[in-house]
């Protein structure tokens, strides 16, 4: 696999919950991050004491996160309004020469800032709150 532009790895948004998505606009960064939880099964008949893990158990999650240029888009004002009506609409995550990432995720997170010379910037925070599912690139 090539390098990849960083601009090109992209987060949408439902907007309408009836699959129109949004890139979310001004972002300058993303990261998507995916964890398993394991369920540990060892016990005394353990093979020479050593850690034994259950497979296909315990919790999965993902999250992502982007920081941006606050543009007073639409995908930026849904994202405040999931916030404060503790929706959890889809989202899909482009990632190039890989695949697209879908499921329902919760904004768990926005930071606003800005400084007195500069431009008004943004970090958003999301937790997955359901399946993903994935396509693989063509």
């Amino acid at each position: 696999m090539a390098a990849q532009n960083g601009k090109d790895l992209l987060i949408k948004i439902d907007m309408t919950g009836g699959g129109l998505f949004e890139t979310v606009a001004g972002l300058r960064a993303t990261r998507i991050s995916f964890n398993a939880e394991s369920v540990d099964v060892t016990s005394l008949e353990s093979a020479g004491g050593w850690r034994e893990i259950l497979g296909g158990a315990g919790v999965k999650t993902a999250s992502l996160s982007g920081s941006g240029v606050f543009k007073d888009a639409g995908s930026d004002e849904r994202a405040r309004q999931i916030f404060f009506d503790g929706e959890t609409p889809d989202f899909q995550v482009i990632i190039p020469d890989f695949g697209t990432l879908e499921g329902a995720f919760q904004v768990s997170s926005i930071d606003y800032s800005g400084t007195y010379n500069g431009e008004a910037t943004y970090e958003l925070s999301l937790a997955s709150a359901g399946a993903i599912s994935f396509t693989a690139a063509v």
